[in-house]
């Protein structure tokens, strides 16, 4: 449970038997007790479980529904002991009317009782139960009162964030479901107990409307189908188990799994933040409904659910492809737009057959097609120096020639040398100004060449490096318009690749041959001498860490503000096959320092397209002082390795 991580299961236990309400309470309590042994915090049964959805008119018999309360006696007292809260179904009969419930137990105590709203005409619900009362009403069992009622919250003390209701079967997917006003009181989780048979589309239905409840409401859904076990004279049931967060399916077992149920862990603390961060998400409901606490012991929950190593990149398959199609797009049409609305004749860029600008040439070239114009109004500039090495200036060449770009070499080695000369500065002195003395005269010139032919720098600058602040100020920095400024670099090679993979399968092998090297040549901005034989001599990634991670921490702390506890903790899960503790705490430690201080790079950047989630423009996605200090999250940091 710490850091807003729990483990939840649906399940649908394929032993149950149709009204015996005694073995059915046994087994339910037993998987109970198996869930504790699995860590589970929060376990959801299906619909009517105690009985069976399809008794038909034994519910208005005396004995079941007595026999059902009886069941729930002994699954009280056979789970006294376990600290897993349970919602499990049962009819239960008050006040001359027999409801369609859910008891809510934990700790050998029933939290309460929530009716269901909407009965089905499909299986003749209003044949035997009522809908549930607008208001709650008080039920007395054993001598305690609960309230009976679908305003209800269940909220635990000692968890944050972890508040949840309860709707049962078709209330789940009605036009406003019980489910809208119980998350605009403050539930975080939906627990869904049901009972829908197993009809072609069925699953695929079911799954949608998790998942988009879940989206919508910014929730998890815990929902648990009735199973095999339930009569087959007119439809067969299948113990579909699903749960969803925030719109992904996070866990599932398909009807008529051979291991019935699923459990993984959901993360209430990211809910929490999307919440806080989503000034649209009602919650006027709060006054409206009644707050029944719980506790639980805090625990480190074992992390079971898959969490992506690489967040920002698409999946490898066919809807991936469409998706890195739709980003380059986006790119595109925002630079042709730019490009139309400047009036500009040429499109300038520096080339340096590094991959942030082999991105840019490749949106540039798609832009000039959208327009209609020919990819000679694209005019690439080499700008060779210090550190430049033939296999980069040779696929940049290479790269322009396939793409049919005006192209042109302006050799920097002179004017820099002499720049440096005149500031009294030492050619063997290899510190920073040296390095950056580079980069701001190839802004220079780009912007010089630019005013010569009516046109527009476009800057190749990416998402990662900003966070870093790994570029010269008013250096690489700066553009009239900055197409990968929302791109990271882990998604800069990945679209890469892509173009380079579509490339050769079209046989275009003079564009795909220097794609495909210039992913594999080690990112550097290549401002220090080569080594001997040519050899890039700086690497970026042996300087600021491999920007697999930093993306992996930048998406988590961008996208959902977590700490470096939590982001610690995900990393391990992610990557600690690749990388031990010391070096996730390292990199870590690092990009929280260098996001803190170089935050003025941020609050001046060009323009440039939206692309994804998580972006650092100051002009909507990243607000944030100049001055801050780091010295909080490093302080936490600090402590992790102790």
């Amino acid at each position: 449970m710490n850091d807003g991580l729990i483990r939840v299961k649906a399940l649908s236990p394929k032993d149950l038997k149709l009204s015996d309400c005694r073995h059915n309470a046994a087994v339910c309590a037993a998987c109970v007790r198996d869930a504790a042994e699995e860590h589970v915090s929060l376990l959801v049964f299906p619909e009517l479980c105690l009985t069976g959805y399809t008794c038909g008119d034994l519910f208005l018999h005396k004995k079941l529904p007595d026999t059902a309360l009886e069941g729930l006696r002994s699954f009280l007292m056979a789970t006294a002991d376990c600290d897993v809260v349970s919602v499990i179904g049962l009819p239960v009969a008050f006040a001359g009317k027999l409801y369609n419930c859910a008891a809510v137990c934990h700790g050998g105590m029933l939290l309460g009782l929530v009716p269901k709203c909407h009965l089905s005409n499909r299986t003749d619900e209003g044949r035997y139960f009522t809908p549930a009362p607008e208001q709650n009403l008080a039920y007395e069992l054993d001598g305690c009162f609960v309230q009976m009622g679908p305003k209800q919250v269940f909220a635990c003390t000692s968890v944050p964030d972890f508040t949840f209701a309860v709707t049962l079967g078709g209330d789940l997917t009605l036009p406003v479901s019980p489910a809208v006003d119980a998350c605009s009181a403050g539930a975080t989780v939906i627990c869904h107990p049901s009972a829908t048979p197993e009809i072609v589309g069925q699953a695929e239905r079911r799954r949608r409307a998790v998942c988009d409840l879940s989206d919508r409401l910014i929730c998890a859904c815990i929902s648990a189908e009735a199973g095999i076990y339930e009569s087959t004279t007119d439809y067969v049931f299948g113990g579909h188990a699903l749960v969803a967060e925030k719109g992904d399916l996070l866990c599932e077992a398909a009807p008529f799994a051979e291991n019935p149920g699923c459990y993984t862990e959901i993360d209430l603390q990211k809910l929490g933040l999307e919440r806080r961060r989503n000034n649209t998400f009602d919650n006027r409901k709060v006054g409206d409904f009644t707050e029944v606490y719980f506790d639980l012991p805090v625990m480190e929950t074992p992390l079971s659910r898959y969490v992506d190593p690489h967040p920002f990149l698409p999946p490898e398959t066919p809807d991936g492809d469409g998706r890195c199609e739709l980003m380059l797009n986006i790119q595109a049409q925002g630079l042709a737009r730019r490009l139309t609305a400047a009036y500009a004749k040429k499109a300038v860029i520096g080339i340096s057959g590094g991959s942030d600008s082999c991105l840019a040439l490749l949106v540039m070239a798609k832009a000039m097609d959208i327009l209609g114009r020919s990819r000679k109004d694209i005019l690439a500039v080499t700008m060779p120096c210090f550190g430049t090495t033939a296999r980069t200036r040779g696929n940049a060449e290479a790269m322009c020639e396939a793409l049919g770009t005006d192209f042109t070499c302006v050799d920097i080695l002179a004017s820099v040398t002499q720049h440096l000369h005149d500031i009294g500065h030492r050619l063997d002195d290899h510190n920073v100004v040296y390095e950056n003395a580079q980069a701001r005269e190839r802004t220079q010139i780009l912007m010089d060449i630019a005013n010569e032919v009516n046109g527009l720098v476009v800057g190749t600058g990416d998402l990662s490096e900003l966070a870093l602040g790994w570029a010269t100020y008013n250096g690489d920095h700066m553009s009239m318009y900055a197409v990968n400024g929302d791109v990271p670099k882990t998604l800069v090679k990945h679209l890469i690749g892509y173009c380079a993979r579509r490339a050769e399968a079209e046989g275009n092998t003079a564009l795909s041959v220097p794609l495909f090297d210039i992913l594999d040549t080690p990112i550097s901005p290549e401002l220090l001498p080569a080594k001997e034989g040519g050899e890039i001599a700086q690497v970026t990634e042996d300087l600021v860490g491999p920007y697999e991670l930093h993306d992996f921490y930048l998406y988590h702390f961008l996208r959902y503000g977590y700490t470096p506890t939590k982001l610690f903790r995900l990393a391990r899960h992610a990557l600690g096959h690749v990388y031990d503790d010391e070096t996730l705490l390292k990199w870590l430690e690092t990009l929280i320092r260098r996001f803190f201080n170089q935050q003025f790079k941020r609050s001046c950047l060009p323009d440039g397209p939206k692309v994804g989630s998580v972006g650092l423009s100051p002009r909507g996605d990243w607000k944030m002082p100049s001055d801050a200090l780091s010295a909080t999250w490093l302080e936490e940091i600090r402590g992790l390795k102790q």
